[in-house]
């Protein structure tokens, strides 16, 4: 028995771990290996049309039964400011120049807010868990999610955000601390420098609200569950570990990056969309950034780096291409994501036993 199932009681799932919604890496063949684990396996909706969106829910549904998460980012569209996309541009242009890159030749998949269609969508297939990142939805397609049923999630890097998340209604908590690899969840603030790590963070999020607490941030092998545990979480959702698993969609750079990446090789970043991320430092983030004023606000900075990141690619380059990774990249297994959720899962509750 978990020491804390306060979760697995909200959520309906048997093993006390979420899978992170990874958008672009992690679709429904990896939510549904996971949920099918027991545990719960999430779709990132946020680089999806909503055509897209449904087609992958609609084979989720047909392949399990268990209980799923639907993640939506909730960030406000910046305003058009094309002074600062120029400026951005002609920050790049060395890079146009030397690659001959071409700006209208590649086009951006959108991060878009969640909106009344992708609120459609879990009104139709009722997903058990509904997450957001970078705060909450207004409340109208709030309310509209919770009239399907779902449990809300979202997450917090700071107690102040997680007090925020608990007073509009969200039935537990994400604590994602520094270590966390792409996006900050962060939106009371933007200020990168006083993010707190997930053993200092996940304590007092505990403490400060009543809600069940999920740890998110570097969490990569049994020892890392079992310290969630012990900090008074009562799930971990884990990210980066799961791209090693074949069910990830993951280019071989990719794969070979994580492979590769030292515990000091990822940083904290702006300059692939314009929003904090953390990423395996590369030659766009040594050079430009890591984190840049000039960058365009979140997602515009993506679609000047499109065609750059398109050309390099081609010739087998990693310039321009944000690998996403947390901190503990090299704790990863290269399993199949079932067979690593109950790996998982058995050792870390061994050693909480053998405790």
């Amino acid at each position: 028995m978990w020491p804390n199932d306060r979760f697995i009681k909200l959520s309906g799932i048997e093993l006390p771990i979420i899978q992170a919604p990874m958008a672009g890496s992690a679709r429904s063949d990896m939510v549904v290996a996971v949920s099918q684990a027991g545990a719960l396996g999430s779709l990132a909706c946020a680089l999806l049309s909503v055509e897209e969106a449904r087609k992958e829910l609609e084979t989720i549904r047909r392949r399990t039964s268990r209980p799923i998460n639907a993640n939506f980012f909730c960030h406000q569209p910046p305003p058009d400011d094309h002074a600062r996309q120029m400026n951005w541009r002609q920050r790049l242009d060395a890079y146009y120049v030397q690659l001959q890159a071409d700006d209208t030749s590649v086009p951006t998949a959108a991060r878009a807010p969640v909106d009344d269609k992708m609120c459609d969508l879990v009104m139709e297939f009722h997903p058990e868990i509904v997450s957001f990142h970078f705060g909450l939805p207004d409340k109208n397609l709030l309310l509209r999610v919770k009239s399907a049923g779902a449990k809300i999630l979202s997450s917090a890097t700071s107690v102040d955000e997680a007090l925020w998340l608990e007073d509009q209604g969200c039935d537990a908590i994400i604590a994602q601390g520094f270590e966390a690899g792409g996006h900050r969840g962060m939106f009371l603030t933007d200020d990168v420098s006083t993010q707190v790590g997930t053993m200092a963070l996940v304590p007092q999020v505990v403490d400060a609200v009543k809600v069940p607490v999920v740890a998110a941030g570097g969490i990569a092998d049994p020892r890392g569950i079992l310290a969630a545990f012990a900090l008074g979480a009562s799930a971990v959702q884990i990210g980066t570990a799961y791209l090693h698993c074949p069910e990830a969609q993951v280019d071989p750079l990719h794969r070979q990056a994580l492979k590769d990446a030292k515990d000091n090789e990822t940083a904290i970043t702006n300059v692939f969309t314009g929003r904090p991320a953390r990423a395996i430092v590369n030659r766009l983030m040594r050079e430009v950034g890591p984190m840049s004023d000039g960058a365009p606000e979140f997602p515009l900075a993506a679609a000047t780096l499109a065609p750059l990141r398109a050309k390099s690619e081609t010739a087998g380059s990693t310039d321009f291409t944000p690998f996403w990774s947390g901190q503990a990249a090299r704790l990863g297994r290269e399993l199949p994501a079932a067979e690593l959720t109950k790996q998982l899962a058995a050792e870390a509750l061994g050693n909480l036993k053998s405790l």
